[in-house]
């Protein structure tokens, strides 16, 4: 093997181990096919407005893969400060779909601050179902998690 052939060896598989890391990233957040978090809602307001505000596209963030819009520049950038501090839990997967080995979407308006981490639920629904036992979803959904994070939907829902 010559040199060359070696060197577009190596770029290839190199190529090949970033977009996986890039894929897996991708997995392990809920957002739409615009890479837009929470449905454009604002991470921060949850924490700072207790209630759910609809973000602006003029502030955004990204954060593992994912962007995240805020309702101000504020809000931005408290977010850029300590994204993991806002945002929700579960990649913003439903908290009970993840408790049930599920990713689930997620409707923003259904959600619940705990422990001052930020969860979301499928719709209120199912909101309502969770907040009969938060603590042991939450358990279960933490013990979950590791294991489905970097599973994707459908490979989810096959099995």
């Amino acid at each position: 093997m010559n040199i060359s052939t070696l060197l577009k060896s190596v770029a290839i598989v190199a190529t090949l181990a970033i977009s996986s890391v890039s894929f897996a990233a991708q997995i392990d957040v809920n957002s739409n096919e615009n890479d837009l978090a929470i449905h454009g809602y604002d991470a921060v307001s949850y924490f700072t407005d207790s209630k759910a505000t609809k973000g602006n596209q003029k502030y955004t963030a990204t954060y593992k893969s994912a962007i995240y819009q805020f309702s101000s520049e504020q809000n931005r950038d408290q977010f850029k400060q300590n994204p993991e501090q806002f945002a929700p839990q579960f990649g913003g997967f439903c908290a009970m779909g993840v408790a049930l080995n599920k990713k689930l979407d997620t409707d923003p308006t259904a959600w619940k601050i705990v422990d001052g981490k930020l969860y979301l639920n499928l719709n209120k629904a199912v909101q309502k179902k969770w907040s009969t036992d938060i603590p042991g979803y939450i358990a279960t959904a933490d013990r979950t998690w590791s294991g489905i994070q970097g599973v994707s939907i459908a490979q989810l829902d096959a099995e």
